[in-house]
């Protein structure tokens, strides 16, 4: 596969774009020229949710620069995936969102993640933006475990809400006000992952202060069973690969 030089990647932009373009007909090597470069799928991951501000992309993003953010913004943009448009009065600042087409790439996120779950390597308590968290639960959802449940979670992370509805084996988490759900969580997004997904239980987090609840209880520790991880890939043996990499070698 060769792969060449790109110095005319949008006519739309006064600087083009340089990159290293993949000479191949298949659309997941297109897929590499257009979000391949570092942290341009993790800008986008941020976006799903709904727009947001440079500072809270910088925000959610901790080990970005404000250079490099600057340029895969630019560089999503050029190619159609993200826009910029400014907010009406009062507020008047300018957000950046995903177009309707880069919207459609929350399905390859699902996948990814939850085919990434598997690695051996993987390690779930890591820390997790906002973001990551939401869509880790779209993603983690299991119908099987819900059953028949029909109820409403609010989860308040600083400034943002975020409305969860169980519906007979349907789910959906949104942006959106959490007042009369039946059960509301507030706190921060990794302490509720730490429950989700690294079996803290909540008690132990509500001690520390970490997570607060209002509401249903009984419900909250039910929603919290609704989200298994992936099996785990099997790991290859370090000393056979090692092994294996000098009987190559000879």
């Amino acid at each position: 596969m060769k792969v060449r030089k790109n110095n005319h990647f949008s006519p739309n932009r006064d600087k083009a774009l340089k990159k290293r373009l993949y000479e191949d007909g298949c659309a997941t090597a297109h897929a590499l020229d257009l979000v391949g470069e570092r942290w341009a799928l993790l800008v986008m991951r941020e976006l799903l949710l709904g727009p947001k501000r440079f500072s809270d992309l910088r925000a959610s993003l901790p080990g970005i620069s404000a250079n490099v953010l600057t340029q895969r913004l630019e560089d999503l943009e050029a190619v159609s995936i993200v826009r910029r448009r400014t907010l009406p009065p009062p507020a008047a600042s300018s957000v950046y969102e995903l177009t309707e087409w880069g919207q459609e790439s929350e399905e390859l996120f699902r996948v990814i993640g939850r085919w990434a779950a598997r690695s051996p390597l993987h390690n779930p308590k890591s820390p997790l933006s906002v973001a990551s968290v939401v869509m880790s639960m779209r993603t983690m959802f299991s119908r099987e475990r819900a059953g028949r449940i029909s109820a409403s979670l609010g989860f308040r992370f600083g400034r943002e809400e975020f409305l969860a509805v169980l519906d007979k084996g349907a789910f959906s988490i949104e942006r959106g006000e959490v007042s009369g759900a039946d059960v509301i969580v507030i706190g921060n997004q990794n302490a509720l992952a730490a429950a989700l997904y690294g079996g803290v239980p909540l008690k132990a987090l509500e001690k520390s202060g970490a997570l607060n609840v209002e509401g249903d209880r009984a419900l909250i520790e039910r929603y919290l069973t609704l989200f298994p991880l992936p099996e785990k890939a099997p790991r290859q043996d370090a000393d056979q690969v090692l092994a294996n990499r000098k009987v190559g070698q000879k």
